[in-house]
């Protein structure tokens, strides 16, 4: 250990010690702010599941936070529902969120020696860990946090302990809701609902009915009412996203599930580099085909998130591989002027019949990911105090429904979305966020997932089947009820069909920041990053000599070493969730 790492340790477990013998002594442990009895008329048909009614601090209170997801919504907590989050607990933050590479970021932050008073750093926490920066939660939730207590429970709670050697809880699990069911999907291979009625409904399994619906429609439709060339399949290679328009699908089509950039045998645990599965290696063959066919976009590899976005707004692209928070804003801008039929459905496409495609392969309750509060914290209990407000009843119903009397209302002892609030969800949802807040502060706690119900017996979330089929628009409607769905979930292999993984998801794990696998999968995206569109967007001819050569490049670089430590990391994750 560092001096610098044992002298922050120390200095951090005197203040958390010192900070609890003074809240003790002032007769402020034990309570929580979801039970003040401050709750107003805008939530009152929520239930609190504390117990201790002591008055709570409520002083103004402002602390820094760092989130290595991007929140482009963001309003300083000056929304309708931050608002109620800062009458509730006295707490506001101020904020600051990802731009390009948040690992960057977060190495930053840990060198740094200056620390937000919270953070979401996602797996990048070790960094973090690694540098004394953390505080160990577990005796402030025992403590001062019963809501996430109720909420995670004694199992999911020892998942967050972060490894078997320091079983210390350093962030709460924000980013795996608890008790989650899949109502319906975001992902997959899209489609626009013109195409795919104009090709008469066809099955859309295989990546060659995904072109085949594609090209038919180019076919007769080569270019738009304006003249402008339509586009048969787009992709966003821009930074990350290269993993999830690029590289991704090659094993969600190839039936291997999302373990980052490890494929991680079910039984096993045996860990392999993805791309060095054989079907993966067909999976961008058939890319490159549809490069040589002219159907893929040549500027996927070029164009910006920016332009991506605004060129699915023009409607010229009929085909997408993508998640809908990714190309949702291009689809609004479709839905805005009313051309409903250039949205896009979502279909489970595989590379051939002999695979289900696995973006529902159940992970089980994944713990590790989440916010933490940070040795530079002055007043940790009011941080976790603050979390623990958020994960309440009364919290959780308020960042997703919003305020009894705007966002919704209760009928029949039932909370329902008005009409007009549901269509500014639908179909102006950019500024329906920014103005109401509702959405914004989910990953700031632990939650219960869609499905889920509180003690007034309505759903927590308002992801629920029969809300989520009020959103559809006609068209929509008209395209789920032709393949015999209620929603595109339907469509999709179901959970039972996979074994759980009893490691969660290896992205999911923490590196430790002196391993050699951080600059191993460094080396490893690089050589991918570049070899893949070179695959891609050679002739075919070439692709052969091209993938060798990558793979090649893959084993001089370290690629089973990277393997072998990988899979120490997954055994590990399992004893310590299993034990």
């Amino acid at each position: 250990m560092s001096s610098k790492r044992s002298s922050k340790t120390k200095a951090s477990a005197w203040l958390l010690v010192s900070t609890l013998m003074l809240s003790m002594l002032a007769g402020c442990g034990g309570n929580n702010a979801a039970n003040t009895g401050n709750t107003t008329d805008t939530n009152k048909n929520t239930a609190n599941s504390g117990t201790n009614t002591e008055k709570e601090d409520l002083t103004p209170l402002t602390f820094s936070f760092f989130s290595a997801d991007p929140s482009p919504n963001w309003t300083g907590m000056q929304d309708e529902t931050g608002k109620v989050i800062t009458e509730k607990t006295g707490v506001t933050l101020d904020a600051e969120f990802a731009v390009g590479d948040p690992a960057q970021k977060v190495a930053l932050i840990a060198s740094s020696g200056e620390y937000p008073d919270l953070i979401s750093a996602k797996a990048d926490i070790s960094k973090m860990v690694d540098a004394g920066a953390m505080v160990d939660l577990t005796e402030l939730i025992d403590k001062y946090a019963p809501n996430i207590k109720k909420v995670l429970g004694e199992e999911n709670l020892k998942r967050a302990r972060y490894s078997n050697e320091d079983k210390a809880i350093y962030a709460i699990p924000t980013y795996s809701a608890v008790d989650h069911q899949y109502f319906n999907a975001g992902g997959g291979f899209e489609l626009q609902h013109r195409a795919v009625k104009e090709a008469g409904y066809p099955p859309i399994k295989t990546v060659k009915d995904y072109e085949n619906v594609i090209k038919s429609y180019l076919d007769k439709h080569p270019t738009d009412e304006n003249g402008n060339k339509n586009i048969g399949l787009t992709l966003n290679a821009d930074d990350w996203m290269m993993y999830i328009t690029v590289t991704n699908p090659a094993f969600t089509t190839t039936g291997s599930p999302d373990d980052g950039e490890y494929a991680i045998d079910v039984d096993t645990t045996e860990v392999t580099y993805h791309f060095r599965r054989p079907a993966e290696k067909e999976y961008f063959r058939w890319l490159n085909h549809m490069n040589d066919i002219g159907l893929l976009d040549p500027e996927s590899f070029v164009q910006k998130t920016d332009q991506y976005k605004s060129k699915i707004a023009t409607g010229r692209v009929i085909g997408l591989i993508d998640q809908d928070w990714s190309y949702g804003d291009g689809e609004k801008a479709l839905k805005t002027a009313g051309k409903f039929d250039q949205g896009y459905g979502h279909y489970p496409v595989t590379l051939s019949e002999e695979y289900k495609e696995t973006s529902f392969w159940p992970t089980g309750f994944m713990a590790g990911n989440g916010v933490g509060i940070t040795t530079d914290c002055e007043d940790p209990i009011r941080a976790i105090k603050f979390l623990d407000y958020l994960a309440s009843d009364e919290g959780q119903v308020l960042l997703n429904w919003g305020i009894e009397g705007k966002q919704y209302k209760v009928e029949n002892g039932k909370r329902v979305i008005p009409e007009d609030v549901n269509n500014r969800i639908v179909n102006d949802a950019t500024n329906y966020a920014k103005e109401t807040g509702v959405g914004l502060y989910n990953l700031l706690s632990v939650h219960y997932g869609d499905g889920v119900k509180d003690s007034t017996d309505n759903y927590y979330t308002t992801k629920f089947p029969e809300q989520i089929s009020s959103q559809f628009n006609a068209v929509e409607k008209e395209t789920l009820a032709a393949y015999k769905v209620d929603t595109w979930r339907g469509l999709f292999p179901k959970e039972d069909e996979f074994k759980v993984k009893p490691w969660g998801a290896a992205w999911n794990i923490p590196v430790p920041g002196e391993s050699d696998i951080v600059v191993l999968d460094n080396k490893l995206k690089d050589i991918t990053w570049k070899r893949i569109p070179e695959a891609i967007l050679s002739k075919p001819a070439e692709f052969d000599k091209i993938w060798d050569a990558y793979m090649a490049d893959l084993e001089k670089a370290g690629v089973e070493k990277a393997e072998d430590l990988r899979e120490e990391l997954v055994k590990e994750r399992v004893k310590l969730w299993t034990e």
